[in-house]
């Protein structure tokens, strides 16, 4: 089971990453929509290379599941963070977004009434919820609120805590590269209607690139591409909420990077913070049996 979550860590200490990238592309001119945009194209267009032989769901009602997860893990996600970052701080929205294993726990409790919460996961959600927030806040106890932008990020913390409980659905019945193919089609379909309010798209010479070029195909192929297959595989085996908790330690990988490639400072806040982390994906871990499901 360890090994499991090992891949988990990893797939988040991607995510963890991908700020360097992104900043990069906004830097370059490209917006953070047409970044998500891109990025999805690149990673469903290798899906469907590599993995075409079932085009469409088995019922309607399954199509529907997924466009939903493409709508909630992919375009209202990642445009209500990008968008919420413009009108709060990075800390607000960090903290606020990263809170989403705590919603998701929550949601399990009401859409799975027949599936109580363990002990432990409860004490190690608590105990990352708060290391989480000591990495983020950095001994910063004063937030400048903002209602529109954290509102926005409370809104991608619910979106991501809704993919994950349609995620374990989906897991019930369809094989991990289906379904992540499908989060990549459906997340390109519903981000279309934000182009008719703000049109526009890089040119190919832009694109081109060699900078580009290269955060891109990093975006598409390893964080979009594999780390969402990699995350939906691992959502099957550890269960919504132990995958979930993962999250946690992305401003972790965020910091570690900035310290590594742009030299920010660590500090003691960090350490703390990071040892609370652990321990709370140590105790929430404690749960049990991998449960069984389909392999890719």
């Amino acid at each position: 089971m360890w090994f499991y979550h090992v891949v988990a860590f990893m797939t988040v200490a991607i995510w963890g990453s991908t700020f360097i990238s992104t900043k990069v592309l906004i830097q370059s001119g490209i917006s953070p929509a047409q970044v998500y945009t891109l990025r999805f194209l690149i990673a469903y267009v290798l899906m469907l290379f590599f993995f075409h032989k079932h085009i469409f769901a088995r019922t309607w009602k399954d199509e529907l599941l997924m466009a939903g997860l493409g709508l909630t893990g992919g375009t209202v996600f990642f445009l209500a963070q990008n968008v919420a970052l413009g009108y709060s701080t990075a800390m607000n929205v960090s903290l606020i977004v990263c809170s989403c294993p705590l919603f998701t726990m929550l949601l399990h409790r009401i859409w799975f009434r027949g599936e109580p919460l363990g002990k432990w996961q409860i004490i190690g959600t608590a105990f990352s919820f708060v290391g989480m927030a000591a990495v983020v806040l950095n001994g910063q106890l004063v937030l400048n609120l903002s209602p529109l932008g954290d509102s926005l990020a409370l809104l991608a913390c619910i979106s991501w805590a809704v993919y994950s409980l349609l995620l374990k659905k989906a897991n019930e019945k369809y094989p991990t590269t289906f379904i992540t193919r499908k989060v990549f089609f459906y997340g390109l379909l519903t981000v279309l209607p934000y182009y008719a309010f703000e049109p526009g798209f890089p040119s190919v010479e832009t694109l081109m690139q060699p900078k580009i070029l290269y955060n891109l195909l990093f975006l598409g192929a390893v964080a979009s591409m594999l780390c969402f297959w990699l995350w939906t595989w691992v959502m099957l085996r550890l269960g919504a909420l132990q995958a979930t908790n993962y999250v946690y330690v992305n401003p972790v990988t965020t910091i570690i990077f900035a310290a590594w490639i742009l030299h920010e400072e660590i500090t003691v806040y960090f350490v703390v913070g990071t040892a609370l982390i652990l321990t709370g994906l140590y105790l929430s871990s404690r749960k049990g049996q991998v449960p069984a499901g389909k392999t890719a």
